[in-house]
């Protein structure tokens, strides 16, 4: 019995340490390199791979960057010309709010109110956003960790002036770009996006990197499952900006008005 309970003792323990699949989401600022967490979030990993196979990331936007919080991108593209096209989705993905939103971290952005809604958009947790992102919503599900030298790109991004484009891009960082060229009626272009060229796997082993020991989500077991919304009533930012963002784009931003 001894040996039985350590045993599964044990199992339990690895249960957050097994790692599969390596992507590397290659940008014209550098290669952000993340470990998926393929057995500690299935659903997700398989929902994100099939965007990742099917192309839908290829010249994709970082649409959003809110400083000491996160990086966003997976929903719109840019093919040489405004507006921003906005992906294709398919079918959303269940909830799987397993692991902790710590810096360095990738999850899931879903809709307000609705636990069970990330399809195509993903974001990058610039610092530990455990707090509110493990039981917001539902908790949002983080499905890989960047590796390497990874978040040194991710902050480089972070870096960067943001600027209004309305709906969905709201706070878009921009490449040598001014509020001047906005002034002047510059739209601006793939020089000054930061564009997803493409994201690739490069290991598809079982397990990979299994040194790695990812925090799990110890807070949503803390509140009930029914409440989408921590009990201190503040509401997450990432929400309002996700309730926002989908009826907005549809329309063609006129930003420089919005300035």
């Amino acid at each position: 019995m001894k040996k039985t309970t350590l045993a599964l003792l044990a199992t339990a323990a690895l249960s957050f340490h097994t790692s599969a699949t390596v992507v590397e989401i290659r940008t014209n600022m550098g290669t952000i390199t993340v470990n998926l967490f393929d057995e500690d979030t299935p659903k997700s990993v398989e929902n994100f791979l099939e965007y990742v196979t099917s192309g839908a990331y290829a010249n994709n936007v970082v649409h959003r960057l809110e400083p000491s919080f996160v990086i966003q991108a997976g929903g719109f593209s840019y093919h040489n010309a405004l507006p921003l096209d906005v992906v294709a989705t398919g079918t959303p993905v269940i909830n799987e709010p397993e692991l902790s939103n710590v810096r360095g971290t990738i999850a899931m952005a879903k809709q307000g109110g609705n636990a069970n809604s990330a399809t195509s958009q993903w974001f990058i947790n610039l610092k530990d956003n455990s707090a509110n992102l493990d039981v917001q919503n539902g908790g949002f599900t983080v499905f890989g960790q960047v590796i390497g030298d990874g978040m040194d790109v991710v902050d480089a991004i972070s870096a960067l002036p943001r600027f209004n484009m309305g709906g969905a891009a709201s706070s878009i960082p921009l490449r040598n770009y001014t509020a001047e060229d906005g002034s002047n009626g510059k739209d601006p272009t793939d020089e000054n996006f930061v564009l997803i060229t493409d994201i690739v796997v490069t290991d598809a082993s079982t397990v990979t990197n299994p040194d790695l020991n990812p925090k799990p989500n110890t807070l949503i077991k803390a509140t009930s499952p029914s409440n989408g919304s921590s009990s201190g009533g503040s509401i997450n930012p990432l929400v309002l900006f996700l309730l926002a963002a989908g009826a907005a784009w549809a329309r063609r931003c006129n930003w420089l008005a919005k300035r």
